[in-house]
């Protein structure tokens, strides 16, 4: 890393869940983290999270969804912080329905958040890897990349979210900035949560069904996404671009 002042990471989705887990990981490794989430008070708790630990985080609110509110955090967290040189994709959403009845709304929706919205966070942040010479791109995939009923949405977008990780990885290779993907299998999240409370299933059912077709015989927790997180955005990662690692608990096509 060119120097100290690229130590700067922004986590999108940071609230809770898996983004949390990740700032707090980030910032453990010696990063000053950009809490980013819609809701700029949600933030707090992972914030306060970090800064007891004796790290440095600022919270951004801000739809990453919408260029202008993507710039103005960023601008944020560059005058609080410094410019980030490690971008993590992690905001997202769900609205599944089968595919004859999932109104336009719904797929908008979902590829607004996941798509438009790591292009947008991408895009702004790139500017400082490029001049810094050092950077670290991950986005947050899916197993549900690979197909998943009642998903078309969902699939779509974190398919997507593959081929955009691909590409950044060949345009700014040059510039010292790398570009993955994870994509996570069955973790405990309140996402996961309700999605057991939508089809009806005790959620202690649902993750012990997870657990029963996973090779490792347990499901995921956010801090497995943070630790691979932790890797990538390392400086021993500089030679692995544009792969996609599923954390998932065994191999998957």
């Amino acid at each position: 890393m060119s120097n100290d002042n690229a130590r700067v990471a922004v986590v999108s989705g940071a609230a809770r869940g898996i983004g949390a887990a990740i700032a707090t990981r980030l910032a453990a490794d010696g990063f000053k983290v950009g809490v980013l989430d819609l809701d700029e008070s949600a933030c707090a708790e992972t914030v306060d999270a970090i800064k007891a630990a004796g790290g440095e985080a600022v919270a951004i609110g801000a739809d990453v969804s919408d260029e202008a509110s993507v710039e103005a955090g960023i601008a944020k967290l560059a005058d609080a912080l410094g410019g980030p040189t490690v971008v993590v994709n992690n905001a997202g959403i769900t609205r599944d329905n089968m595919l004859f009845k999932m109104p336009v709304a719904e797929w908008d929706a979902v590829m607004n958040v996941h798509l438009r919205g790591a292009f947008l966070l991408t895009k702004t942040a790139q500017k400082y890897m490029v001049e810094a010479k050092w950077g670290r791109i991950v986005n947050m995939s899916s197993v549900s990349a690979l197909g998943n009923r009642g998903q078309a949405n969902y699939s779509a977008a974190k398919a997507g979210l593959q081929g955009f990780t691909k590409t950044l990885a060949i345009e700014l290779g040059k510039f010292g900035v790398t570009a993955n993907a994870i994509g996570p299998g069955f973790i405990v999240t309140d996402m996961t949560e309700a999605t057991a409370a939508r089809v009806g299933v005790p959620f202690e059912d649902f993750k012990a069904a997870a657990a029963a077709q996973t090779p490792v015989a347990r499901v995921g927790y956010p801090e497995d996404i943070a630790h691979t997180v932790s890797f990538l955005a390392s400086e021993g990662a500089g030679f692995v671009s544009g792969q996609v690692i599923y954390v998932a608990g065994g191999p998957r096509d």
